[in-house]
Formats: C-alpha cells, sequence, structure tokens
C-alpha cells in the first residue's frame, strides 16, 4: 500500500538523521577523551553541536528551489540530494582527522558533520510535513522516532566497540557507509506535490521571516505569563544535560573499557523507551500538570546516581544500573515536557512556535554547557555530580510557582 511504503521511507529518514547526532556529541568527546585531550576543551566542544539548535536560520534557504539539476528531483529531495552526500564526506574528514595531532582540525570536521545533519533533519521534517496528512503524522513520526533510536543504537554500540578494535577511524568511516544509504532512500523516496513552479508568487524574504517568526513569537509573548514560561522552558533540561555533556571522559576516567561503555546503548534504549512509556501514561492518567512536576523530580533525583558511580569506581553493574536509571527517568521527563510544550502552542503557529520552544533549551545548554568540562576539572567527578543536581532545583521551585499562577491548558485554538 502507498501509505506503508511512506512509513518505511519515513523510517529510513529517521535512521540515516539519527547516525550522525552522536558523531559531534557524546562519541567526539569520548575520542577526544582517549586522544588525552583536557577536559576544559571536550566541554567546549559542546559549542560544535550549535548547529541544530540554529538550524531555524539557514531553513528559509531550504525552503527555496534547490539549483540547477537537482530541481528535477523537486525541492525536499532535491536538497536533499545535496545534502546528503556533502554529509557522508564531511563525516569521512571526521574519521580521518587526528584530535590528538591536530585538534582543531577535528574540532572543526565534526562542526561540519553537525551543520550537514542539522540541514538534512530541516529537509527531512518539511518532506514529512509535506507528504503525510494531518491524521498520519502521528504514525510517521513513530516510524522516524524508531529508525532514530536504532541509529543510535548503531552508533553507540557498533562505533565504541570497532574503535575499541580497529580504532576510532574505522569506526566512524562505518558510520559514513551506512549513510551512503541516506542518498539512496531520497532517490526512492515519492515528493510531496507542493514544489513551486513559480518562485514569483513567493512572499519576499522580509515578508516570509515575519510570518515564519515574528508573528508567532509576538502571538506568544503576548500571553500571560509567557517570560515566566520561557525561563522554565529554558531552566528544566540544563541541570540532567549539563551532567550528561560530560559522561563520556567520566567513564573513562573511572577506568571503564570501551566494550563496558558500549554495553550502555543497550540499557539506554530500554530505559528510554519504558521512560517514555510511562511518561505518556502519566500524562493521560494525571495530566500534564502533575505529570510534569512527578517526572521533573525523578530526572533530578536520578542524576545521584552519577553521584554514586563516582565512589563505585570500576564496577560495571552500578554503571548499567546508572544508565537504566538515568534514562528512564529522562525518558518519563521527556514525554511529559513535549506534551506541555506542544499544548503552549497556538494552532494557527504549531510548527513554528514548537520549533522555536523546542530550541530554547537546546540554546541554553549550548550557552552554559561548554564550561562543563572546566567546572569538572575544577571540582572532581563527585562535586561535579552534586552541583549537576544543584542546577536542576532553580528549574524545579519555578515550576511550583508556573503551574500555580499560569497552569497548563489545551492547545489555543
Amino acid at each position: 500500500m502507498p501509505h506503508d511504503r511512506r512509513i518505511w521511507f519515513m523510517a529510513g529518514y529517521g535512521f540515516v538523521s539519527g547516525l550522525p547526532l552522536l558523531l559531534s556529541g557524546y562519541i567526539f568527546k569520548l575520542w577526544l577523551t582517549d586522544a588525552h585531550i583536557s577536559l576544559t576543551l571536550i566541554g567546549l566542544t559542546t559549542y560544535v553541536g550549535l548547529a541544530y539548535s540554529l538550524k531555524f536560520v539557514w531553513a528559509p534557504v531550504l525552503d527555496k528551489p534547490p539549483p540547477g539539476p537537482f530541481r528535477r528531483l523537486g525541492r525536499r529531495r532535491g536538497w536533499l540530494a545535496i545534502v546528503q552526500p556533502a554529509l557522508i564526506l564531511a563525516t569521512i574528514g571526521l574519521a580521518l582527522s587526528s584530535p590528538a595531532d591536530r585538534p582543531a582540525l577535528s574540532v572543526a570536521a565534526a562542526a561540519l558533520v553537525a551543520f550537514c545533519s542539522a540541514s538534512q533533519d530541516i529537509a527531512v521534517d518539511a518532506w514529512r510535513i509535506e507528504l503525510f496528512g494531518q491524521r498520519d503524522q502521528g504514525g510517521a513520526l513513530a516510524a522516524y522516532v524508531w529508525g532514530y533510536r536504532v541509529a543510535l543504537l548503531v552508533v553507540t554500540y557498533g562505533v565504541i566497540r570497532l574503535a575499541g578494535v580497529a580504532g576510532w577511524e574505522m569506526g566512524l568511516l562505518g558510520v559514513a557507509a551506512l549513510l551512503s544509504l541516506g542518498p539512496l532512500v531520497t532517490l526512492l523516496a515519492p515528493e510531496p506535490d507542493t514544489f513551486p513552479t513559480n518562485e514569483t508568487r513567493k512572499p519576499s524574504l522580509v515578508g516570509r521571516l515575519r510570518a515564519a517568526v515574528l508573528d508567532p513569537l509576538q502571538e506568544f509573548l503576548g500571553r500571560p505569563g509567557a517570560v515566566v514560561v520561557l525561563l522554565f522552558v529554558a531552566l528544566f533540561k540544563l541541570g540532567e544535560a549539563f551532567a550528561g555533556l560530560m559522561t563520556a571522559p567520566f567513564y573513562r576516567a573511572l577506568h571503564f573499557d570501551l566494550a563496558t561503555i558500549a554495553n550502555n546503548a543497550w540499557f539506554s534504549l530500554g530505559g528510554t523507551l519504558a521512560g517514555y512509556a510511562m511518561g505518556a501514561w502519566l500524562v493521560a492518567r494525571i495530566g500534564v500538570g502533575r505529570s510534569l512536576l512527578a517526572t521533573g523530580w525523578a530526572q533530578t533525583l536520578a542524576m545521584a546516581m552519577y553521584v554514586v558511580l563516582a565512589r563505585s569506581e570500576g564496577l560495571s553493574a552500578v554503571l548499567w544500573g546508572t544508565v537504566t536509571t538515568e534514562a528512564f527517568a529522562q525518558g518519563m521527563a521527556d514525554a511529559a515536557f513535549l506534551t506541555y510544550l506542544s499544548g503552549l502552542c497556538s494552532r494557527r503557529f504549531t510548527a513554528t512556535q514548537y520549533a522555536l520552544l523546542s530550541s530554547v533549551p537546546a540554546l541554553a545548554i549550548h550557552t552554559i554547557g561548554p564550561w562543563s568540562g572546566a567546572v569538572a576539572a575544577a571540582t572532581g567527578w563527585f562535586w561535579f555530580y552534586v552541583l549537576s543536581m544543584a542546577a536542576a532545583l532553580p528549574a524545579m521551585a519555578l515550576m511550583l510557582f508556573m503551574l500555580r499562577r499560569y497552569p497548563p491548558m489545551d492547545p489555543a485554538e
């Protein structure tokens, strides 16, 4: 059936979108740790992932027709046919770099991977929204998430295990080989019937920017408590993300080998899927506000496992218990938090307001997160994770005020 065929393409796009994500984050930090790069510099490499937070800046370019012969593929597939080969080349460049000898070149290559990956995300999201009807979006997103999670498992487990046997270069080249599936999916996938044939009918760039950014922002900021809500959105994931940014060097500092760290992927996947299911059940059972409060505290308290791990050097059981607990708590909190964000969106600006709101926590993380390495180096791992727990407390206090003063409502009409 055509519907089933589109779902399989959606899962394929989820897989190739998930493959490069960790190459500029967790995997890159682990590689730098093995290259004996300082914790301060490893923390600063968090800036490499800013492309994922700022992709709305160049998204209007990908709304224009692609150049030259790529127009024959359509607007969405045409841009993907440009971006995906560039992503493969950037990944190969990262694999062939040497952070021990020239860390600046490795950082630049990782930043290029992040930029190409974020650009692929822009085109894939637009392809999904335009190809699937409103009633089919849930199934499309489910297929995308499953493909995405499988890719994260493959990268986390496969690359780390291969790096331990054949070196990081071979592990990253393996990801580049898997990314070659992207252009194949694009060539076979259908193109949405929205490719513009008359560019003169499109509004000006200023008009599009106003409609895409200014109007949704003005509508949101005009609501009571908008500033308080935005501050909460920025802070809610900060403590957990601050702790998670340095897990790669943390595990190596505890003398876990790459094979043991690779096994984390299985525990993380199981914990995350179970956490999402529990979070969704809580939202349906007790509502958005109370589930947000419960899962927020669970997410904060789960970080205590990192403190325990810091005092349990070398125990794999404690490591996997920490990974599972943190993934479960994070999955629960994400389910409630994303439901809350969805409820903040006006139906007139759903896509734009959701994109902007979901970028707020990422921008906050990439603003403060780069200093996590310096903090860890100055305080030691035990106190670093104690401080990470403390960093979550302002958001929890603000949540209590916000839920009482500005309780969640159904999506605005």
